[in-house]
């Protein structure tokens, strides 16, 4: 192999121009504003055309697109489609320099640079925008680096159109279009990103070693410590303030001269003093086992599976059903749950292995048949080609059912994650490597049964309110930002009300509002376009209605600049004299990185299969590593027992992958310059040896995590594992997370809400004691009914607490010491006047109640008698 300076080749000695990317942008209060620069350069003797496949947030708003070679910058267009490839194809033949920007999915975008000149280099921007959104107090920011391998069903149909690995099938035409060769990549990432809030922030990341230079008391600059990192997995920060309220501006206007303005309206609702009794709930849980998740994912899964179990109620409703290449139920229909149940569910959990592809339409199908009404609950870390054959599906057999994904890992499907959320009126969390799986998907599992406000309207006064998007008003979750965007004619001050249900109750909500008649935010104007055009392209339309709509949207986003699935982003390069080309370019497809930690490309062999255009079907059964966090048990509860040995069925085995072709064939819809087999699908990047953990901490941190994980078992809770992170340092902070015992102590709870106790005595008397002593654990670790993560769970023990508190009479210290530590836990007035009026038979517990620093001395002589 001939080695050219500055050059990653292929296997075959073919150049890829590629040569790094970069990140630069602000995030604001209202939304991100970012830069996505790709610099390519020729370093053949020959001119070459560059693809690249790459992804971007599925809820970005693309805004601009530029290309600068030879010192000079030319803005890109947005025509529809058709018309923008004709005129990149145009160029190409003329000898012109242009650029192409496909969006293939709305999170995958296809990047064509035509006429790279030899020793030229290029650079391609492509500008989004992002609203951005803040919870309890942390504004979260994602940008995906690479489009991962997805599982591709269906038959080998139709005609090529791109240069993937995968074949169109029946189930996804476009693979062809969304799968890019797994190679050896040798191209990196740079970040250059302002964080500027309007306040000090602190700025932090779960996926890289992150450096933050402050410019200002609110304005941090934000760059990876190493300078360049590898495309292989999310990028993630997290902005933690303790004002939430200060992160959105309520309203954000855009209005220039005469023409009409554009607004932006955000709400926080605080839902709690709406709440009704909350009706019985039907869950089904479904968790992916395929052999992606071996390592790290499916032991986490578990373990926030099984502590989602003991947010239900008994009299709720729930089943869990493990999916693969084929998937099995818990129990045929959902069932009752019950203290029996519970245990039963922990042990079939249990026994989950991880192995085959990530067959999802089937499982999808069955729990929306079997809960039409209920919650469906998903965990899993695939990607899947047949997004849109799922979404109809469930929706086709769901009634109010809503949809609750985690994305787990590197790569995703997430734009069927958010379509799911959004079409059902449920949501979507990304939980990312450096990330633990349980405190993100029991925080979710919360909110999903967490009061909310539906058949919401809007009514403006003084002022008005035109072209809505969402045009369907979503539902109002307690504590989740809530957004309305649309136009106003007239300036004017005015009012907004929303109207709705919450629970058996009306909801009724105003704000005041001023509509400038002139205001500069033009961010927004791009944000509302392509809210209405993401409404219009979920409506379900045929025939002439379908193409007028598609009119609308075309209209639309070349109005505003919009990339959408019916228009694309164009720039030419009009060139003179000897920098104008002559014949048809080379061309040559950009390969990208295995994604950081997928058990399925851990060996050779299955390496080489991927790079041959095997993507679809990961099959290997995997025994990944254990390891744990310490537990601690309070005196007084019952250690929980070891679960029996339980029998799962085996998954079917995924179908042998077919023959990968040498070279694909000719597309016919549109052009496709020829590329050797080889520099399609490179060889995949070697892992590197010595252990996960080992590579992370040194072999002493091994030995830590390994003496933690036998403490931990012991107490049958599926442990936390720190996840590979390839090179990157690990915080500390990390570490010291994955020892926490409150999950093994909250792993314990009843399906009443209770702790077993021992001891003698009756049984209302002994599990009141031991739901003390867990309650003032946790209270110990500042966890109360307001914690994000667990206040559920204290909830639903206070409440039981509440219920024996009439059986307690003949133990009147132990009466004493569970209503007082009730009182300590319980964060709500109304709940804090149940225990009051419970407590009036014990006047030396009533007498403290209004002190709890008292209160609190009390309860902890109590306990330790």
């Amino acid at each position: 192999m001939t080695k050219v300076p500055a050059g990653l080749m292929t296997n075959s000695g073919l150049q890829i121009p590629l040569q790094g990317v970069e990140i630069t942008g602000e995030l604001l209060g209202g939304h991100a504003r970012v830069r996505v620069r790709q610099r390519y350069r020729n370093n053949e003797p020959t001119p070459v055309e560059a693809i690249y496949t790459f992804p971007l947030p599925s809820d970005a708003t693309l805004s601009a697109f530029s290309m600068t070679c030879a010192g000079r910058r030319v803005e890109g267009v947005v025509k529809e489609r058709e018309e923008a490839f004709q005129t990149y194809d145009d160029a190409l033949a003329a000898g012109h320099g242009a650029a192409l920007l496909d969006q293939e999915r709305s999170n995958v975008f296809t990047a064509l640079v035509g006429n790279l000149l030899p020793s030229e280099e290029t650079l391609i921007e492509v500008e989004f925008l992002q609203a951005v959104t803040a919870e309890e107090g942390c504004v979260r920011w994602m940008l995906p680096t690479l489009v991962a391998p997805r599982y591709i069903p269906g038959a080998t149909s139709g005609d090529r159109t791109s240069h993937g690995t995968a074949e169109p099938t029946s189930s996804v035409p476009d693979a062809d279009r969304i799968s890019p060769p797994i190679g050896n990549v040798n191209y990196g990432l740079r970040l250059d990103l302002l964080v500027d809030l309007g306040r000090e922030v602190v700025v932090e990341s779960p996926s890289h070693a992150i450096t933050l230079t402050r410019e200002s008391p609110t304005r941090t600059r934000v760059s990876f410590s190493r300078g360049e990192v590898a495309l292989d997995r999310d990028l993630v920060l997290s902005l933690r303030s303790p004002d939430t309220s200060a992160v959105f501006t309520p309203l954000v206007t855009h209005r220039q001269g005469d023409k009409p303005g554009t607004f932006a309206l955000t709400v926080v609702p605080d839902l709690l003093s709406h709440a009704s009794a909350t009706p019985k709930q039907e869950v089904i849980f479904l968790v992916d086992v395929s052999g992606s998740m071996d390592g790290d994912s499916l032991p986490q899964a578990k373990a926030a599976l099984r502590l989602c179990l003991r947010h239900l109620r008994e009299g709720d409703r729930f089943n869990v059903i493990a999916f693969e290449s084929s998937y099995r139920s818990f129990q045929p229909q959902p069932v009752p749950f019950t203290q029996r149940m519970l245990e039963d569910a922990d042990r079939w959990v249990s026994a989950l292995q991880a192995s085959g592809g990530t067959e999802l339409l089937g499982p999808m199908e069955f729990a929306a048949r079997t809960a039409p009404d209920g919650v469906l609950v998903l965990l899993t870390d695939g990607q899947v080609g047949n997004e849109e054959q799922i979404l109809r599906a469930v929706l086709a057999e769901r009634k109010t059912a809503r949809v609750y994904s985690f994305g787990i890992g590197t790569n995703v499907s997430d734009a069927l994650l958010r379509d799911l959320a959004k079409q059902t009126g449920g949501d979507v969390e990304f939980i990312h490597p450096g990330e633990r799986i349980d405190e993100k998907v029991v925080a979710q599992f919360s909110r999903a049964l967490a009061p909310r406000v539906t058949e919401l309207q809007a009514t403006f006064e003084g002022v008005e309110g035109v072209e809505l998007a969402p045009a369907e008003l979503p539902t109002m979750v307690d504590g989740i930002p809530w957004t309305l965007m649309g136009r106003y004619p007239t300036p004017g001050f005015g009012k907004v009300t929303l109207r709705g249900r919450a629970g058996r109750e009306p909801f009724v909500l105003s704000v005041n509002v001023h509509f400038p008649s002139d205001s500069d935010r033009p961010a927004v104007e791009k944000l509302w376009a392509a809210e209405r055009i993401k409404g219009w392209q979920d409506a379900s339309l045929t025939g002439r209605r379908a193409e007028a709509m598609k009119k609308r949207i075309v209209e639309l986003a070349v109005a505003h600049q919009i990339v959408t699935r019916y228009t694309s982003f164009v720039v030419v390069e009009q060139r003179t004299g000897e920098r104008r080309a002559s014949g048809q370019p080379e061309t040559r497809v950009v390969p990208v990185n295995a994604p950081a930690g997928w058990a399925m490309f851990g060996s050779k062999d299955k390496a080489e299969a991927v790079s041959a255009g095997v993507v679809a079907r990961p099959g290997a059964r995997g025994g990944g590593y254990v390891g744990g966090a310490s537990s601690h048990i309070p005196s007084g509860i019952s250690p929980p027992v070891a679960p029996s040995p339980f029998s799962v069925p085996p998954g079917a085995v995924a179908p042998p992958p077919p023959p990968a072709p040498a070279q694909a064939p000719a597309p016919k819809a549109r052009r496709m310059a020829s590329a050797s087999a080889s520099s399609m699908a490179p060889e995949m990047k070697k892992q590197k040896g010595g252990g996960i953990l080992n590579r992370l901490f040194g072999e002493g941190a091994a030995r830590e995590q390994e003496s933690a994980k036998d403490t931990y078992a012991s107490y049958d809770m599926a442990p936390m594992e720190m996840p590979e992170a390839a090179d990157e340092p690990v915080p500390q902070g990390r570490r010291e997370r994955a020892h926490s015992s409150v999950e093994s102590l909250l792993g314990q709870q009843l399906a009443n809400g209770l702790w077993a106790g021992t001891g003698e005595g009756p049984e209302p008397v002994r599990q009141s004691r031991a739901t003390a002593l867990a309650l003032l654990e946790l209270l110990r670790e500042g966890i109360t009914s307001s914690h994000a993560l667990h206040g559920a769970q204290v909830k639903k023990a206070v409440e039981a607490l509440l219920t024996l508190a009439s059986q307690l009479s003949g133990a009147p210290e132990v009466a004493e010491l569970a209503l007082g530590v009730a009182w300590l836990v319980a964060a709500g007035p109304r709940t804090r006047g149940r225990i009051e009026q419970a407590a009036k038979p014990w006047t030396s517990l009533t007498g403290r109640l209004g002190n709890d620093a008292e209160l609190r001395q009390h309860v902890d002589t109590l306990a330790s008698r």
